[in-house]
């Protein structure tokens, strides 16, 4: 007979914390609070086309960006999941220039959360598939409340990362060190379901490749001759969707290498290290990949400020070495 058994996050949850003894259940229960919030922003993106939260507003984010209303919304939710817990002591959004302090009236804890409360904003308008991302890290300054160098830590230092993928479903993935799971969200129950469990890499994975090809003109010599080399001498096809939760989503379940490369004029690229690149990165190794800038492992990139960018390069691990080796080659 077919196992019966339906593994809901919360007794997933439950069950890894059992593995832990020492576990006080905070963990836990900051997961929860997440993915609650996941469950508020999907259930606006799936019926923004029908409210008066589509579109954009007249603001711009810190980055220059046109703030797209739902990204407002988003932002809100995920801080006020989060700000009254008594488990977080900072978080960080991208749609925020400072660190966001937790309120004086709430107490703060132990746990540090950075996210960006709507990647891929730009398509909402055109019913693309968008994301939630978040990184999780433990408070390493002094104070009872967090600091800006609580947020500034090295990706390899996470204790967890993850994202939701608002698409034909609403997926939550993550990853707390120990492998990589997916949930698929069961509208009718309001609960998100093991539906992807130790997701991994594929071996051998599908020969592809996903960049933004509009910018080649723009790309340094060595990302040029990467590309054109998969194209003609690797046999490697081309899929990209343009949104990085969903680009990201597809590499892990069939392989390939993502790619965002910097450019002549601008070398640092437009991906956030802190929102995107690291919490990404920890998931992909984890799946067993490679997540790099195309010089250094993006999980040993020590960020100097909130916002910094990087270059990325991600998904199989073969591929990102390949990708490594193009690059370092002489113009």
């Amino acid at each position: 007979m077919p196992d019966s058994h339906v593994f809901t996050i919360s007794r997933f949850l439950v069950d890894e914390e059992r593995s832990h003894p020492e576990a006080t259940g905070n963990f836990t229960g900051l997961l929860h609070d997440i993915a609650l919030a996941a469950k508020v922003i999907g259930r606006e993106v799936n019926k923004a086309g029908l409210v008066d939260i589509l579109g954009a507003t007249d603001a711009e984010n810190v980055h220059g960006e046109t703030v797209q209303k739902l990204d407002i919304f988003a932002d809100q939710v995920m801080f006020r999941a989060l700000d009254h817990t008594g488990l977080v002591a900072c978080m960080a959004s991208e749609e925020n220039e400072t660190f966001l302090p937790i309120p004086d009236k709430f107490p703060a804890g132990e746990y540090v959360v950075i996210y960006d409360p709507l990647d891929g904003s730009s398509n909402i308008d055109v019913n693309v598939s968008i994301g939630t991302i978040f990184s999780i890290h433990r408070k390493v300054s002094t104070g009872e409340r967090g600091t800006l160098e609580d947020c500034l830590q090295p990706g390899s230092r996470q204790v967890a990362a993850g994202y939701v993928l608002y698409g034909s479903s609403t997926m939550l993935v993550y990853t707390t060190g120990a492998g990589v799971h997916g949930f698929t969200l069961d509208p009718s129950i309001g609960e998100f379901l093991l539906s992807h469990p130790n997701m991994r890499i594929p071996e051998p994975p599908r020969k592809v490749y996903s960049v933004n090809e509009a910018y080649y003109a723009r790309w340094s010599r060595g990302q040029q001759r990467l590309v054109s080399h998969l194209k003609t001498e690797g046999g490697f096809g081309s899929r990209y969707i343009g949104s990085l939760v969903a680009d990201i989503h597809r590499t892990l379940l069939q392989g390939g290498i993502f790619m965002y490369p910097g450019e002549r004029k601008n070398p640092t690229g437009k991906l956030r290290l802190l929102y995107e690149a690291a919490p990404m990165a920890m998931i992909v190794e984890q799946a067993g990949g490679r997540a790099s800038t195309g010089v250094e492992d993006i999980l040993d990139v020590v960020p100097e400020s909130l916002h910094q960018r990087v270059p990325l390069y991600m998904g199989s691990a073969d591929f990102v070495d390949l990708a490594e080796e193009m690059l370092a080659r002489e113009e």
